[in-house]
């Protein structure tokens, strides 16, 4: 029997604060398989990200359980790689060096870099910028370098909280695209935080949606599997099954409103 990649099991969130216990979550119950791509909408502070870093192991829930291949997660570890909306690049390395960080830390060879290096920029549309720094590049490049950075180390999960939520909407449907043709380029296990319901269907294989906070999953729907080469907008757009799936969450999320 196969195991889950992610699994969680009544996991529920208090954070202790100055004023009193504030609730971030309701109980949640969740599975995620292997190579699946699955995306969370939700109200602002419905405890998504919350979520995403228990997984992460930055915090330890304050009940419930959540596995990554039947272990209980006790810490963050080389298994999950994250991208958040805030860049983690640095500043005095090139596009090149910021991408092979990971790879120099755990000690991987040169020629091992270098190839894993050439396949990301290439994926990632980075060509012609491997030897520029971080000041030298616009708000999408750095963000197409913090997510090649992360899939550099090869975690066999990647975590992400809104990464282009902070792009121009053009820069942000071409990495969107750029991101589908890496996932159906590389099979990672994927969990994708996002507050656009568009988004979060072109991506997913599956999107869940939550309630408002304390947040639970109210609900899930399945998305047609991306083609071998990952998915494009204008197939994305013309296609009624996926309009169909983005009414009905759309639907779902505003029915949340406060």
């Amino acid at each position: 029997m196969a195991t889950d990649k992610i699994a969680v099991s009544g996991f529920r969130h208090v954070f202790q604060t100055e004023a009193g216990p504030v609730q971030a979550t309701g109980t949640i119950d969740l599975t995620i398989q292997p190579g699946e791509f699955v995306t969370l909408v939700g109200p602002s502070g419905c405890g998504k990200t919350t979520l995403l870093k228990a997984i992460a192991g930055f915090i330890q829930p304050s009940e419930g359980t959540i596995l990554c291949d039947g272990k209980p997660i006790k810490g963050p570890g080389r298994d999950r790689g994250v991208v958040f909306q805030e860049l983690a690049i640095l500043p005095w390395r090139t596009v090149r060096r910021n991408i092979g960080h990971g790879l120099e830390i755990a000690g991987a060879s040169k020629a091992e870099r270098d190839k894993t290096v050439a396949r990301l920029i290439d994926l990632m549309s980075l060509t012609g910028f491997e030897d520029r720094y971080p000041h030298e590049l616009s708000g999408g490049m750095k963000q197409r370098v913090a997510v090649a950075r992360t899939w550099a180390a090869d975690p066999e999960i990647i975590l992400m909280d809104e990464p282009f939520a902070a792009v121009d909407a053009m820069t942000r449907l071409t990495l969107q695209e750029e991101l589908a043709r890496l996932c159906a380029a590389t099979g990672k296990t994927v969990f994708f935080i996002t507050h656009s319901v568009e988004e979060a269907i072109f991506l997913a294989d599956r999107v869940l949606v939550m309630t408002r906070r304390p947040g639970t999953i109210k609900a899930e729907l399945a998305v047609p599997r991306r083609n071998a080469g990952g998915r494009d907008w204008d197939s994305f757009t013309a296609d009624p099954e996926m309009r169909d799936i983005a009414e009905k969450v759309m639907h779902l999320v505003h029915a949340e409103r406060v």
